[in-house]
């Protein structure tokens, strides 16, 4: 059965991770690390997790005219995501993150954002009928306008955090956030026209809907790999669970048991788990 459709205006980025050694002070250099390369970038990331996880989802994005391209798309391609909106400019690099993961799985990543500080607004759809899913990797006149175009149900995930039009939040059925987000957001947060989700990692995960607290969940205990692109799929499961009419409290159960699957694994789309892994872990949290 074909699930919600989906338009995730977004970033692709090919992902460099040095893994298993200390994350460096500032100033210092670290050695003993591994080298892997991933595809990622938050756009592409809650794209492929939202298209694992049973959504129909079509992505807006833009990459060079360059080799990285075509990996950093490559698991989009394999998992179905439509791809038909994403184009290649030959005067841009494909982004680039540079991740840098401890062996308690904790993360430091820097991003060269290349072709995703691009995207102009005149080049989306006139109007947007799926539900959207906007990210803040991309300039914001970008996300402003596809908001603005958007009849559906309108999803905003503010990292990594910066100015960000209120018309945008007032918009919004659903914002979320970590906690460090959630304080740079401050009183504005009372402007979100629909529901508002702080997660805080390993911590409880709440929901608030006019200032008040809907649902309450723990996470999962799990022991983690990698939380990098973790925080994306807890995204996009909860976008996918709340479209699919699930109350509150079991849309963020089905986001933190995603979120959780992943981060047991490396990388960020190379962790992103599928619908059956998560049935099956909800499954036997819950029996």
């Amino acid at each position: 059965m074909t699930g919600p459709s989906i338009l995730v205006v977004g970033s692709v980025n090919l992902d460099l991770v040095a893994s298993g050694a200390p994350l460096p002070r500032p100033g210092e250099t670290v050695i003993g690390a591994r080298l892997e390369r991933h595809p990622g970038g938050k756009g592409a990331n809650q794209a492929l997790a939202l298209a694992r996880l049973g959504g129909a989802v079509r992505l807006w994005a833009r990459t060079g005219a360059d080799p990285f391209a075509d990996e950093a798309l490559a698991l989009l391609r394999a998992a179905g995501v439509d791809l038909s909106l994403v184009a290649q400019l030959g005067d841009a690099h494909t982004g680039v993150a540079l991740i840098s993961v401890s062996p308690e799985g904790e993360n430091q990543i820097t991003v060269a954002s290349g072709a995703n500080s691009r995207g102009s607004p005149d080049d989306l759809p006139p109007t947007i009928e799926d539900a959207l899913l906007c990210q803040l990797e991309c300039p914001v006149d970008l996300v402003a306008a596809a908001v603005a175009r958007a009849r559906g149900f309108v999803a905003l995930n503010l990292a990594p955090f910066g100015p960000i039009p209120d018309a945008c939040i007032e918009r919004a059925d659903l914002v979320v956030v970590n906690a460090l987000e959630a304080e740079a957001l401050g009183p504005r947060a009372a402007r979100i026209g629909g529901a508002l989700v702080i997660t805080a990692g390993a911590g409880r995960v709440r929901m608030m809907r006019g200032g008040v607290m809907s649902a309450e969940v723990e996470p999962p205990r799990i022991k983690a790999v990698d939380t990098t692109g973790a925080g994306d799929v807890f995204t996009a499961g909860l976008l996918l669970a709340l479209l699919e009419g699930r109350d509150d409290a079991a849309a963020l159960a089905f986001a933190c048991a995603a979120a959780a699957l992943a981060a047991t694994r490396p990388g960020a789309q190379t962790a992103c788990p599928d619908r059956a892994e998560v049935d099956a872990f909800l499954t036997g949290a819950n029996g």
